[in-house]
Order: structure tokens, then C-alpha cells, then sequence
């Protein structure tokens, strides 16, 4: 049965085992620790989602990084992926802090919900697809919950199809009907969600300038407006 709250599908997510693969890399990471946190104790379990439970900005992205999420037990906390997202949601609005670096630092989000596609960090940051099909019902779940939802930003390629499929809108529609992911890409649905998409903020992107500050920025930019004003 589908939880009926979205803290009932955060509890299902932390208890999951359904990916020995990934169950035993988060272990495995979280047993020998980086370095520079030997002395944290490492969440090392799924990720759930954080955020506004009545939000109407949903962002989607690819998986918790080993030493960020996996560590923290928070979406986009603890690493530079994360420095980028939370710094464009406080400056838009959505974030309390520009900066997220742990459970207990008093980040708070106002109308806005993280999400991912997996929930537990892979390796090499590359779940395969069956475990991208056994985290999907997470997301589902979710979306269904986030009633209040109108704009929905995907983080990557591996999210934007996640989203898609999750909602159900890549069987309902004709593959050539199919949205396209390209960074600042903006769709809207047939029930009228907004659709944005962006390169993901991790460091191959970040730091080779395929995505820049300016770029990112005018994402966010763009979420807020079409919760202020509607879309084009």
C-alpha cells in the first residue's frame, strides 16, 4: 500500500534493502570514512527526501554522494554539489542558510522539497537501472504527497527520466511527445506542471565551466518565476 505521508515514505526509504549492491558500498564507505571526517559517525543508510511538505517547487536529483548525503543523512548536505544547491536556494528564496552541512544545523525549506532519483550513493555515482526501478516507487510516492507541487526542476539526465517516469508521464506519452533534457530546458505538462531541467552541480560539471554560476542561477531565477508570475 502507498504511505499516506511523506514521513511514512521517509521511514520506508531509511529501512530499504532492496540493492545488496548499494546497501554494502554505503556500509563499506561508511566504515572506512574519508580522512577529513574520520572522527563523524557516517549515516550510511538511504537518503530520504527533505523540505517543505506543502511545497510547490519539487527538485529531483541524481543520487546522495558518498561522503556528502551518505555521511550526513541529508539531500545535497556536506559537499559541493550541495554548497552549489543550497547557496541558489537561499538566494531565491527557498533556503533559510546558504549552506547545508548537517542534520542539526537549522537549514529549513520554505516551499521547496529535494528529492532524488536513488537513494543510497552508488558507485561511481552510477546506480544501474534496476536499482533506479527499485527506488522509483519512493519517488512516486512522494509526488503524489507534494499535491501542492507546480514547478518541478530536475538535476541531470538520470533525474529528468527518473521524474518522468515516476509521474507516469513517460508511458502516457508517445516517445516522440516525450520532454528532452537539455540544461535550462523548460516543458509544461499537460496538467500544467512546469518542467525545468539543469546540468547536475557536481564537480565534472562545476569545475570543467559546463555549468556556471550564471547558468545555475538563472535556473532558480526561473523557478521562482513561474511561482510568482506562471509560465510563458
Amino acid at each position: 500500500m502507498p504511505a499516506r505521508t511523506l514521513a511514512a515514505v521517509s521511514r520506508e526509504i531509511v529501512a530499504c534493502e532492496r540493492c545488496p549492491r548499494l546497501r554494502a558500498h554505503c556500509a563499506a564507505v561508511a566504515r572506512e570514512k574519508r580522512r577529513a571526517y574520520r572522527d563523524e559517525t557516517y549515516w550510511g543508510r538511504p537518503v530520504p527526501g527533505f523540505g517543505d511538505p506543502h511545497a510547490r517547487l519539487v527538485l529531483v536529483g541524481l543520487a546522495p554522494g558518498a561522503h556528502g548525503a551518505n555521511r550526513t543523512g541529508r539531500m545535497f548536505t556536506g559537499d559541493s554539489s550541495g554548497d552549489w544547491l543550497y547557496e541558489a536556494l537561499h538566494r531565491t528564496g527557498f533556503a533559510s542558510l546558504p549552506t547545508s552541512v548537517a542534520r542539526d544545523d537549522g537549514q529549513r525549506l520554505t516551499d521547496c522539497w529535494i528529492s532524488a532519483a536513488a537513494r543510497c550513493a552508488p558507485p561511481d555515482n552510477r546506480p544501474t537501472p534496476v536499482e533506479l526501478m527499485h527506488c522509483r516507487p519512493f519517488l512516486a510516492q512522494e509526488l503524489t504527497l507534494l499535491r501542492r507541487a507546480r514547478v518541478v526542476l530536475v538535476l541531470g539526465r538520470i533525474g529528468f527520466e527518473a521524474w518522468l517516469k515516476a509521474s507516469g508521464w513517460w508511458e502516457r506519452l508517445p516517445a516522440r511527445e516525450r520532454p528532452r533534457f537539455a540544461h535550462g530546458a523548460e516543458h509544461t505538462m499537460p496538467d500544467g506542471l512546469v518542467l525545468l531541467a539543469s546540468f547536475h552541480p557536481s564537480r565534472q560539471n562545476t569545475q570543467t565551466g559546463r555549468l556556471t554560476r550564471e547558468m545555475w542561477h538563472r535556473v532558480f531565477e526561473r523557478a521562482r518565476e513561474v511561482l510568482e508570475r506562471g509560465p510563458r
